[in-house]
């Protein structure tokens, strides 16, 4: 053990044991033979008070401590996690788990997931632990990020879905979704919350825990926001009396088997969003607005769509060269 001494004048002695690293202060310089003593105490103080909780009982009252703080899905999602460990992780006691434990653990589950289930699980646990063994300090290697470049709907895609959802109970959902709005905003939304063409924005319809349907407010500060949709399509909302009426899955449903009997890329309803993005991105909308529009924090979406305006105009770049190419040989 090293005895250190800090800028204020006081001494402090650390020891790893068991992947976490503990402290004892002095107000003095310690011998030894203290040092070792208080250590020792120290050590004892915490087996002592920490000697039964296993990580399944740690991770639940992990869990309840943020449950009025959390969105009743990212408690599902929690939830979803713990059925997914396994018990052999679950059982064991969370002051006893190292750094090696949770490698072993991420890479069992790296086998037989996707590395963003890997990743999420990890999450979750070095937050658990966090908490608990706050001197357990995490290393793991994990999973690499498989990029995936989402499918931005064109234009025409738009318009034979409208046109196959004219006069359906989807049409007016798929068409909020054109100006921007997450599935589980248009479910949780009424009339009442709509004026003339404003549209105010502040509930979204989640699953809880026991995958019930909810209505909690909206995801994030920035999801509550108004929007302006077409005159004709509030108006119609208001003669029906309502925006949607059945199950947000069903929504999802349809789209698919829409897709697929016109024989279009499979996307969900959320790319939609990436869809309205792209539109307002070409009409030179400036990016702080459109993330307004859109509820978005972050720019992340936005980069979504540069990436893929970049990829049109190099595909675009490259048949130009071929057929360039092509009439300098064969012509």
């Amino acid at each position: 053990m090293k005895i250190e001494k800090r800028a204020s004048g006081s001494y402090r002695v650390r020891k790893m044991y068991k992947g976490q690293m503990y402290t004892v202060s002095f107000d003095h310089k310690p011998t030894q033979k203290e040092a070792m003593l208080a250590m020792a105490d120290e050590l004892q103080k915490v087996q002592t008070k920490h000697e039964s909780m296993d990580f399944r009982t740690a991770a639940e009252k992990y869990i309840e401590s943020k449950r009025n703080v959390l969105s009743p899905s990212t408690i599902m999602g929690y939830k979803s996690i713990i059925r997914q460990i396994p018990d052999s992780f679950m059982k064991k006691n969370i002051y006893d788990i190292t750094a090696m434990d949770v490698q072993t653990e991420i890479n069992g589950i790296a086998k037989k997931c996707s590395p963003k289930t890997a990743r999420n699980n990890h999450s979750f646990i070095s937050a658990v632990l966090g908490v608990f063994c706050p001197n357990l300090k995490l290393t793991t290697t994990l999973p690499q990020k498989v990029k995936h470049e989402p499918y931005i709907p064109s234009d025409e895609d738009v318009k034979r879905i409208l046109e196959c959802a004219k006069d359906t109970e989807y049409e007016i959902p798929i068409i909020l979704a054109c100006y921007g709005m997450r599935r589980s905003e248009i479910c949780a939304l009424k009339p009442d919350d709509i004026d003339e063409d404003i549209v105010h924005i502040s509930k979204a319809m989640v699953p809880d825990e026991n995958r019930n349907w909810v209505i909690k407010s909206t995801k994030t500060t920035s999801s509550t926001r108004d929007i302006i949709i077409p005159m004709e399509i509030a108006d119609k909302i208001r003669t029906r009396g309502y925006i949607y009426k059945g199950y947000p899955n069903c929504i999802t449903n349809y789209l698919k088997r829409t897709e697929r009997a016109l024989g279009i890329p499979q996307f969900s309803l959320h790319k939609l969003r990436h869809y309205f993005a792209s539109k307002m991105s070409a009409l030179n909308i400036p990016e702080a607005d459109i993330m307004r529009m859109g509820g978005w924090e972050t720019d992340h979406v936005m980069k979504s769509v540069y990436r893929h305006s970049m990829m049109d105009k190099q595909e675009q770049a490259k048949r130009e060269a071929a057929e360039k190419l092509r009439d300098t040989l064969f012509s």
